[in-house]
């Protein structure tokens, strides 16, 4: 009789223990799930928020340019020798130089 209730008795510690781990395995379980979930929602929002950012940057990108593009074209239209000589001309009060007019000096390496 005491070796029936010895017996009983570790029967009943190991279906307790058997119970116990699958009692620890389903609240595991349980609980995972919304933790998964929160950090799904959490993941979203910020591959979202990524998204918007990306697009802003592209947007930006596309205004640069075509700035960029209009300053290059107003480069080439203000350095144009036709307006330069323009502006020297009628601003200035400049002339083209004659052959005359030019004088070469030759310089030599010496100094004295």
């Amino acid at each position: 009789m005491i070796i029936d209730l010895m017996v009983w008795k570790v029967i009943s510690m190991k279906f307790k223990f058997k119970d116990f781990m699958l009692r620890f395995a389903i609240l595991l379980l349980v609980l995972s799930v919304p933790f998964m979930l929160c950090l799904y929602a959490l993941q979203a929002k910020q591959y979202t928020n990524l998204t918007k950012e990306v697009r802003a940057l592209e947007v930006k990108q596309e205004k640069l340019i075509e700035e960029n593009k209009k300053l290059v074209s107003d480069i080439a239209i203000l350095s144009s020798a036709d307006r330069i000589e323009k502006i020297a001309v009628e601003e200035l009060g400049m002339h083209k130089a004659e052959k005359e007019d030019i004088v070469r000096v030759e310089m030599t390496g010496e100094k004295e």
